[in-house]
């Protein structure tokens, strides 16, 4: 595993400094290790990277089939397969929902709506700094974010990148929102983009004025097929560009569980459509 970069990293305009100080690398955690210290290390974490947790063939099949079906279909074929009984079946796979109904422990409820990105090389804008549970107040923030690349997406290509030690961060963030957002309507309270919000619910674009904002650092990885990252819902993340010299396109999807008796965000049991403001 390397520990060096041979390129910078840009995200939304900001070459992200290199200093040990502010850019360090995700730790790999096997994902056969004994349920509670995988839960130990996620509560130390917010997060984990769980290292071949899926066969890889399998992933790569899902992506030919994502591929196949978008060049037939054109576009339009997009959120067919968002909507395809390959996804669901990719998602809800039995090695996924048997790993959550230990992990949490408690039956496993997947969000229906389900996110699948694609990033084609150079493009300029990538997804801000922010926690999931920005999206997701309207449910439990008892609930665990599934990362998953389809395809092996080394650091060149932008994967996700962790801000240090930040689950503790967004649970600050978060509390303050609340106080803000105590006098608005309900719907406008759960509303990522009310008025107390920033930009798309982000928390900012520049990645470098978040490390040293935070006195904290961006974690990277070189990510391969059948990996995938479980983060907290108040664990800030974000993107970079993707620079691979291969010329690939980054292609990963994004899946929410939470236990089955807990309170969920209705926004969220629907279909993932365009203009859903989510």
């Amino acid at each position: 595993m390397r520990t060096t970069i041979t390129q910078p990293l840009v995200s939304n305009g900001y070459t992200l400094e290199t200093t040990p100080e502010r850019l360090g690398w995700l730790e790999p955690t096997d994902p056969g290790l004994p349920i509670e210290q995988l839960r130990a290390t996620y509560r130390k974490q917010g997060y984990l990277w769980l290292k071949g947790f899926f066969d890889r063939e399998a992933v790569l099949a899902f992506r030919r089939f994502f591929f196949e079906t978008i060049t037939a279909g054109g576009v339009q074929a997009f959120f067919g397969v968002v909507k395809s009984r390959e996804y669901e079946e990719f998602c809800a796979s039995p090695r996924l929902m048997d790993f959550y109904r230990a992990f949490m422990p408690g039956q496993p409820y997947l969000h229906k709506r389900k996110l699948i990105r694609f990033n084609y090389p150079g493009e300029r804008n990538c997804t801000g700094g922010h926690y999931d549970l920005i999206y997701l107040r309207a449910g439990t923030d008892r609930l665990y974010t599934s990362w998953i690349p389809l395809g092996d997406i080394p650091v060149e290509m932008g994967g996700l990148i962790y801000l240090e030690r930040s689950d503790a961060i967004g649970r600050r963030m978060e509390a303050e929102f609340r106080a803000q957002n105590a006098e608005l309507p309900p719907e406008e309270r759960i509303n990522a983009y009310n008025r107390n919000m920033r930009e798309n619910g982000w928390i900012s674009t520049d990645l470098v004025a978040m490390a040293n904002r935070f006195e904290s650092r961006w974690l990277i990885a070189d990510y391969t097929a059948g990996d995938m990252v479980i983060h907290s819902p108040y664990m800030i993340h974000a993107a970079t560009q993707n620079d691979d010299p291969a010329h690939e396109i980054r292609l990963s999807t994004d899946i929410r569980f939470q236990r089955m008796d807990d309170p969920a965000d209705r926004r969220w049991a629907q279909d993932w459509t365009p203009g859903d403001n989510l």
